[in-house]
């Protein structure tokens, strides 16, 4: 199983100095990709509650967020080879041809290291900044994905749409790699797990809790289809180290506990078929010590390998 972390584009650790230090030592340890991700305003009066927190209140380090795209393209330049992951894109803020351009040329630029995580974004807020209606976000999103692709691998891009219109054209370079830039999208709906399978996706990207029911609807779909079950699941992880093992491992939350327990939950996510883990820790107070995060996903990836 492949691992990934979360580098600091979030929150008061989104400095100059801990994106260069935590992307160039995660190369240096060994790590297979890192990530950034979406956040585009902390509004003082939300529209929609944030499904993160009990309350549904955002977290404070949203307020502080580095464009995730611009923070690639920086650390592309000072790394060479750990892959590039968006964990993820809120698609809607960018209109397709953008979008496809600036993925585009991170991934020429990089060498073909570019994992493109897409979302469908949740916040009305961010939506109406955007200028985009909140209303028939999955249509929206089909046509998005299909303009991508035809953007990264036809000769001539020609699109009619009922959200999105290119006429007859020419539209180069293409990626680096081919036959396009992978793309897994994130989402706990039924409809995200079909589209994964209708649109040829390379697979999902989500939470541990959704993963049992990820895995599961995703191969129901391809059956149903009659596509080969080979999409792939990246599962965000966000470990919680605490100096205590717990006396009662059952009702332990997973990824909770000693390096020892959070160790074993990250070997079960192994044999459940993951191809990616990626610690996150935008969230939590090691993720503003970046020698930390790094320490502590080192020891944790020794149960993945």
């Amino acid at each position: 199983m492949k691992v990934g972390i979360t580098i600091p584009n979030l929150g008061p650790q989104a400095t100059r100095e801990n994106v260069l230090h935590s992307a160039i030592q995660a190369e240096k340890e060994g790590f297979d990709s890192i990530w950034t991700i979406t956040r585009i305003l902390w509004p003082l009066k939300p529209q929609t509650p944030y499904g993160g927190t009990p309350d549904g209140t955002l977290p404070i380090e949203y307020q502080n967020a580095l464009d995730p795209l611009d923070v690639l393209v920086y650390v592309a330049a000072n790394t060479s080879t750990i892959k590039l992951g968006t964990s993820v894109i809120d698609m809607f803020y960018y209109t397709p041809i953008m979008l496809a351009k600036r993925l585009t040329t991170l991934d020429i630029l990089s060498q073909g290291r570019v994992v493109c995580g897409l979302g469908l974004g949740w916040s009305k807020d961010e939506y109406q900044a955007s200028n985009i209606p909140f209303m028939n976000r999955g249509e929206r999103a089909d046509e998005f994905i299909q303009l991508l692709k035809k953007i990264w691998t036809d000769d001539i891009v020609e699109f009619k749409g009922k959200y999105y219109n290119i006429p007859a054209s020419k539209i180069g370079p293409k990626p680096f790699q081919k036959p396009h830039i992978p793309i897994y999208l994130g989402g706990f709906s039924s409809n995200t797990y079909s589209r994964i399978v209708k649109q040829d996706l390379n697979g999902w990207l989500g939470p541990l809790t959704q993963l049992q029911d990820s895995k599961k609807t995703i191969k129901q779909y391809a059956d149903q289809m009659n596509k080969d079950s080979k999409f792939q699941t990246i599962v965000l992880a966000y470990p919680n180290i605490e100096n205590d093992s717990s006396t009662n491992d059952s009702n332990r939350f997973p990824l909770t506990g000693t390096i020892d327990e959070v160790g074993r939950d990250i070997q079960r996510i192994k044999d459940m078929g993951v191809d990616h883990i990626v610690f996150g820790y935008n969230f939590v107070p090691t993720g503003r010590d970046v020698d930390k995060m790094i320490s502590l996903s080192k020891e944790l990836s020794k149960f993945a390998r």
